[in-house]
């Protein structure tokens, strides 16, 4: 804007008649110079000058002058807007007082109670965030901290509130205002964890099964070394063993690669009926070696919830598979699909039940932890890894489910798969 923009317009009518009569009397002061009376007119054409001077200097702004300062800050705010949504990590602009001036959508969706002109300790309720914005505002300092969100996933941010001003500009980050930037660092965290957790949980698991081959593959090359019905019985044992620690190197890295995406929920649509179809149709030859019968109870709406494919086949993979295992001496299992509604919120249900020994109640609420078994011995001989509760845990977690278990010694067990739904249209039923 230019600086004339600012001042009042000089067709007003005083201005006008004032700086008419200076210029006369200065003219008349001319014509009659060293005269007594041009000294007079002199001194009344300063005199004019000087009103004209002051009204120039002291008249309000005109509406012309206003309407230039409003588009200015309505091309400064818009460009303000645009390049905060430029950025892809969430980012708050605030006064000196803390307000929130301006934010992008990343900010919005990380924190959906940020309104502009209020304070941002009402939409960021991390205290942690509220104390570093706080000594920001008051040393003028750039701040730094890192804290860490429980709900409804948990994750780790680095937030950084930065002073910005530009000399002789105060729209819109003027002097006194702030940028508050936010780093999601969940994936370096959960990266972090995974490998310390991968050492921790191989090295144990692999330990006994590593143990055993060393101690077949001594044994054949020293005492059976010419024994062939010793050497067909351990190569046996051998294979079982290496297959065993395959399936648990899978398992570890598709957990792995669940918790890397926690917070990330998916959002395809998924036809339950159709993914427990597939996973029972695959287990059939299972069924039929452990003489098990396996029933499905259909609702009459499609069950369709948002998700992964591939990540719910593997969690009802696991829950099937445990019951035509452990649940083998009921002979039966039945799957029931139902549609229910939790607080308003539409949901999927899918109940897996077997009639076999049933689980006693000390060890229910840790069944979902990583290698806790209810029969350690058991569960090794059938191929178990202590694994699949844990995986199937962290996927409903990532899909915003939950998994429930009932049962009692000698009664069976029935674990129960709960799911956000998607309506389904009426025409489409």
């Amino acid at each position: 804007m230019a600086a004339d923009d600012a001042r009042p317009s000089l067709a007003g009518p005083a201005f006008r008649w004032l700086g008419a009569g200076a210029l006369l009397a200065l003219a008349i002061a001319a014509t009659q110079w060293g005269q007594p009376s041009g000294r007079i007119f002199l001194a009344l054409a300063v005199i004019l000058s000087l009103a004209a001077l002051i009204l120039f200097l002291v008249r309000p702004a005109t509406p012309d002058a206003t309407a230039g300062d409003d588009a200015a800050r309505d091309v400064s705010q818009a460009l303000l807007a645009a390049f905060l949504e430029a950025l892809s990590d969430p980012a708050v602009v605030l006064d000196r007082q803390g307000s929130v001036v301006a934010f992008n959508p990343a900010a919005r969706a990380v924190a959906p109670g940020l309104r502009r002109g209020e304070s941002a300790s009402i939409g960021l309720r991390i205290p942690e965030l509220v104390d570093a914005i706080a000594r920001a505002v008051k040393g003028g300092s750039t701040e730094r901290v890192e804290f860490s969100e429980r709900i409804p996933t948990e994750r780790w941010w680095e937030a950084t509130v930065t002073p910005v001003a530009a000399a002789g500009e105060t729209r819109p980050f003027g002097r006194g205002h702030f940028l508050l930037t936010l780093r999601d660092l969940s994936p370096v965290r959960r990266v972090e964890e995974m490998r310390a957790d991968f050492v921790a949980n191989a090295s144990h698991e692999l330990r006994t099964p590593l143990a055993a081959l060393l101690g077949f593959i001594e044994t054949l090359k020293g005492p059976a070394r010419e024994d062939v019905a010793a050497r067909e019985r351990f190569l046996n044992i051998m294979e079982s063993q290496a297959t065993r620690m395959a399936r648990l190197i899978d398992d570890l890295l598709s957990l792995s690669r669940i918790e890397l995406n926690a917070h990330l929920r998916p959002d395809k649509p998924v036809d339950l009926l159709s993914v427990i179809r597939q996973v029972v149709d695959a287990l059939q030859t299972l069924a039929k070696d452990r003489g098990v019968e396996v029933s499905i109870t259909t609702p009459p709406a499609p069950l369709v919830v948002p998700g992964d494919r591939d990540e719910l086949i593997r969690v009802f993979e696991n829950l099937i598979e445990n019951a035509l295992k452990y649940g083998a001496s009921g002979k039966r299992v039945e799957i029931m699909l139902s549609n229910s509604s939790t607080g308003g919120q539409a949901e999927a249900v899918v109940a897996v039940r077997d009639h076999g020994p049933g689980i006693a109640a000390e060890h229910l609420p840790r069944l979902t932890e990583r290698f806790y078994r209810v029969d350690v011995a058991g569960s090794r001989a059938l191929g178990g890894t202590g694994l699949g509760l844990a995986l199937v845990k962290h996927v409903l977690n990532r899909h915003r489910g939950r998994l429930g278990v009932d049962s009692k010694a000698g009664e069976g067990a029935t674990f129960t798969v709960r799911l956000p739904s998607v309506p389904i249209p009426e025409t489409d039923r």
